[in-house]
């Protein structure tokens, strides 16, 4: 019996130090990348230690990545501040062609003091006025339609940007109306110029 005892002994000795050595196998291999078998399903799975860590990175980026995609669109998307302006300007030139304006002027005072300069005082009265009168309202009439046609491209052209802009982005009513009205100032202008420049409309009157 005693040597049962001790033969059974030495054996769940040899059995406990088996499976202490498999155990501390298991432990040792068990690590980033390895396999652990699960408590509830029983299947294997790969155990990550830095999985959440590689998630967070993972979407961290992707974030980012999608935030940089969102501002490259929004900075590609026109504002509509150049066709705000040049609705304005073509607004101002068409002002400015009924008018005259400051160069109109200038050139004006210039071709007449020209037109005193050539003409001699024994010439006659027709001849004056045609040099002296004649020719500055010509110039006057070229200097207006000269504004009432930039008036008029420049508004033609905030008009029909739309249509080679951004597909789907209406343009703003108040830069239609405006350049609207400097197409119809820049008409105006140009009709008037016109009719100034052929002595149609309030000719040089004549001498006799």
């Amino acid at each position: 019996m005693a040597t049962k005892t001790a033969e059974g002994a030495e054996t769940a000795g040899t059995g406990s130090g088996t499976d202490a050595r498999k155990d501390d196998e298991t432990t040792t291999a068990a690590g980033p990348g390895a396999v652990a078998e699960t408590e509830e399903t029983g299947k294997t799975e790969p155990v990550d230690a830095a999985g959440e860590e590689d998630g967070e990175g993972e979407d961290g980026e992707d974030g980012a990545q999608t935030g940089d995609a969102e501002d490259t669109g929004e900075g590609k998307v026109p504002s509509g501040v150049g066709q705000g302006a040049g609705a304005v300007v073509s607004a101002a030139l068409g002002l400015v062609s009924l008018t005259g304006g400051w160069i109109g002027t200038i050139a004006s005072a210039r071709e007449q003091l020209i037109g005193q300069l050539r003409t001699s005082t024994s010439a006659s009265v027709g001849t004056q006025l045609k040099e002296v009168y004649g020719d500055a309202w010509h110039t006057t009439a070229l200097w207006a339609g000269l504004f009432a046609l930039a008036a008029l491209i420049t508004a033609v052209v905030v008009l029909v940007r739309p249509a080679f802009g951004a597909p789907g982005r209406p343009q703003a009513a108040w830069i239609r109306s405006v350049a609207w009205a400097g197409l119809s100032l820049g008409v105006i202008g140009l009709l008037l110029a016109v009719l100034k420049y052929s002595d149609a409309l309030l000719a040089v009157p004549s001498a006799g």
